[in-house]
């Protein structure tokens, strides 16, 4: 088969949705598909190839380093008609996804999208609550120019299908278990951060910006703080954020952007982790953090009610509750013996995740919108 996937973002950006983008499209070629990939043209990129289109960008405000795809609705249309491909996979909202889908209903191409990102619940976070219908509504009419759209849980499924959204399908994540482990503790690693083996590491592993609710895993990590002098925020990630953040907290450790294996040292390298966010579809890094084996504090919805057991993997707080989320986290920065009978359950609950099968079910679900068949699409994976 041959399939093209659509996305503004792709690394070296580092975001949930482009490295989950990432692991479908290698899935698909693992599974020895064609897959042509386009996306903006990235500082480092050469030229146009078989297997990727580039297409021109411009900076995403407030985000350095991030791009969006610019209109392209002719050059897809004359890319497509000279290789069509037997479906395509549109993962982002921007200019370039609206081109694609534009494109692909004009030439007749089936096509599935991907809810990645709640922009309503951005308009909260950024001050705008009042646009949050207006954003939801522009989401939908987006999302059902296509003949299916991939949610990552059933607690999206719901909602949106309950929003007026058709053909939601889900299409579960899943996590190299291989990659993230508890092996990759690194000694050396906690002794940069001013830490010995009986210290405590307490974790913030994603994007360092105002939707992720980041003043809440301050205020818990100050009130632990309390009881545990010992212990040493660290800060893995990057965003508009963190300037501040780091000139109002010298004393937390800011570690950057960190990929592949170096990422998973830090995971595993850490003893607790806090997630604050609300405004989650998924929260990829809630499977990274279990497959490392450390405990976590978040919000219980996305990732965290599909997997973490409030008591068994840390604490799964209800949403919204913030005394709560700073309740858990004393309880568990306090007991050191609590955390660690906790980090094998953390490996359990991951265990069957594998990234194999996430591509075969997406290829199913692609092929089956490419004879035609979105109902069949949907029962695939259900």
């Amino acid at each position: 088969m041959r399939y093209g996937i659509i996305t503004e973002t792709y690394p070296p950006e580092v975001n949930g949705v482009a490295l989950t983008v990432q692991g479908l499209e290698l899935g698909l070629r693992e599974r020895g598909h064609a897959v042509e990939l386009v996306r903006p043209r990235q500082p480092t990129d050469a030229a146009t190839t078989d297997a990727t289109l580039l297409v021109r960008g411009a900076a995403l405000p407030r985000y350095p380093g991030l791009r969006f795809g610019l209109p392209a609705t002719r050059a897809l249309r004359q890319r497509w008609q000279q290789a069509r491909p037997d479906a395509i996979y549109v993962a982002t909202e921007g200019p370039l996804g609206w081109s694609a889908l534009r494109a692909a209903r004009q030439l007749g191409i089936p096509a599935a999208t991907g809810f990645h990102t709640r922009f309503d619940d951005y308009m909260r976070s950024y001050g705008a609550p009042w646009l949050q219908g207006t954003a939801l509504r522009w989401m939908r009419r987006f999302h059902n120019g296509a003949q299916a759209t991939l949610v990552p849980t059933r607690e999206l499924q719901a909602f949106l299908t309950g929003h007026g959204f058709r053909n939601v399908v889900l299409l579960p994540r899943a996590v190299d278990t291989r990659a993230f482990h508890p092996d990759q503790r690194d000694a050396a690693l906690r002794a940069s951060w001013g830490l010995d083996a009986h210290a405590l590491a307490v974790l913030y592993v994603g994007r360092i910006a105002p939707e992720k609710n980041l003043p809440l895993a301050v205020r818990a990590f100050r009130e632990l703080q309390r009881i545990r002098p010992d212990a040493r925020f660290v800060w893995v990630g990057d965003g508009p954020a963190r300037e501040a953040l780091q000139r109002e907290h010298p004393d937390f450790i800011f570690c950057g952007v960190q990929r592949g294996e170096a990422l998973a040292r830090h995971f595993a390298s850490g003893d607790l982790f806090l997630f604050p966010s609300h405004s989650e579809t998924f929260g990829n890094v809630v499977l990274e953090s279990l497959a490392s084996g450390v405990p976590l504090v978040a919000f219980d919805y996305g990732a965290t009610r599909e997997l973490v057991r409030d008591g068994v993997h840390g604490a799964a707080v209800a949403c919204d509750d913030e005394a709560g989320f700073i309740a858990a986290t004393l309880r568990l920065g306090a007991n050191d013996a609590l955390r660690e009978a906790m980090r094998t359950a953390c490996r359990e609950a991951v265990a069957a995740l594998r990234p194999a099968r996430v591509a075969e079910d997406f290829d199913q679900l692609l092929r089956s919108l490419a004879i035609g068949s979105p109902a069949h699409a949907a029962s695939v994976l259900s």
